[in-house]
C-alpha cells in the first residue's frame, strides 16, 4: 500500500467514525465536517503538522486552530485517530458530562488550541500566535482553518491584513471552500469571488487546490522550511463539496446541520460501510 492509497483509507475511515460520533451523539454539523475529511488527515497524518499525542503541550509542536468551530466533531474524530483522546473518549460526543462540545473548548481535552464557534476569530487566533513564534524566535508552524462563510466576517480580513504586514511567513491559512453556508449558497448571501484575488490583494502567498485530493492538498501544504520570517503567509482555497461522501448530502444546504430519516440512514450505511452494532 503507497502512502496516499492508506492517507485515502484513513481519510475513509474519519469519515465513517464522524457520521457515527455525528449521529449517536444525536446531532452536529454534519456538512462542513464531511467537506474537510481529506484536509485534515493531509494535515495529521501527511507529515505537516509536527505533534506529538503523548506530549500535546510541547513547546516546539506545531499549532491547529479550528476556526469553522462547528465542525468540532471532525476535529474530534481526528484527535482521536492521531492519538489525543481514546474512541471511548470520543463516543461521549453528545452524553451527559461529555468533554466533547459542540464546539472546541481550549483545556477540555489534548490538541485543542483555542476555543471557536464564533466564526471569524480563529484566523486572528492563528496570527497571534504566529506573531509570537515569530518575536520569540521560534519555528513552529501554525495552521487555521476557516470556513468560506466566515470569510464574510470583518474580523478575518483584518487579521489577514495584519499577518501579511508582519510578514508571518510561518501561518498557513486554509479556507474550506464549498461555496454553502448555513442556509444558502454563498452567492445568494454575500459573494466572495474570487477568493483567491481577495487573499492575494491583501499580500497572501495564495494556492487553489481541489480539496478533496489529498496529493494536491499536501502539494499546496508544501515548502514550509521556505516560509522563513521575511515570507509573507500562505492562504489555500481548498474547493470542496459540502457533505462530501454522502450522496444525498452533497452540495445541499439542508445538511449544514441534520440527521438522516430512516431510509436516509440506510444510504449512509451503504456508502460508508457502517454496520447496524455501530450505531446506537
Amino acid at each position: 500500500m503507497t502512502g496516499l492509497e492508506n492517507l485515502k483509507n484513513i481519510a475513509a475511515k474519519i469519515r465513517k467514525e464522524l457520521f457515527i460520533t455525528v449521529y449517536n451523539g444525536g446531532g452536529g454539523h454534519i456538512g462542513g465536517a464531511l467537506s474537510s475529511v481529506e484536509i485534515m488527515t493531509a494535515l495529521y497524518f501527511g507529515g505537516v503538522l509536527k505533534y506529538d499525542p503523548r506530549n500535546p503541550e510541547d513547546a516546539e509542536r506545531d499549532r491547529f486552530i479550528l476556526s469553522k468551530g462547528h465542525s468540532s466533531t471532525l476535529l474530534y474524530t481526528t484527535l482521536a485517530n492521531a492519538g489525543f483522546i481514546s474512541a471511548q473518549t470520543l463516543a461521549t460526543y453528545g452524553k451527559p458530562d461529555t468533554r466533547l462540545g459542540g464546539h472546541p473548548k481550549i483545556g477540555d481535552i489534548p490538541g485543542v488550541e483555542a476555543t471557536t464557534g464564533a466564526l471569524g476569530h480563529g484566523l486572528c487566533f492563528a496570527t497571534g500566535i504566529a506573531l509570537a513564534a515569530k518575536l520569540d524566535g521560534k519555528n513552529y508552524g501554525t495552521y487555521v482553518l476557516l470556513g468560506d462563510g466566515e470569510c464574510q466576517e470583518g474580523s478575518v480580513w483584518e487579521a489577514a491584513l495584519f499577518a501579511a504586514q508582519r510578514r508571518l511567513g510561518r501561518l498557513t491559512a486554509i479556507v474550506d471552500y464549498n461555496k454553502l453556508q448555513a442556509m444558502d449558497k454563498l452567492c445568494n448571501i454575500i459573494g466572495l469571488e474570487s477568493l483567491a484575488g481577495k487573499w492575494k490583494a491583501f499580500g497572501w502567498d495564495v494556492i487553489e487546490t481541489n480539496g478533496h485530493d489529498i496529493a494536491q492538498i499536501l502539494n499546496a501544504l508544501g515548502g514550509r522550511e521556505e516560509n522563513h520570517d521575511d515570507a509573507p503567509p500562505r492562504a489555500i482555497i481548498a474547493h470542496t463539496v459540502k457533505g462530501k461522501g454522502i450522496s444525498f448530502m452533497e452540495n445541499e444546504p439542508l445538511w449544514h446541520y441534520r440527521l438522516p430519516n430512516k431510509e436516509e440512514l440506510k444510504i449512509v450505511k451503504t456508502e460508508l460501510n457502517i454496520s447496524d452494532e455501530e450505531l446506537i
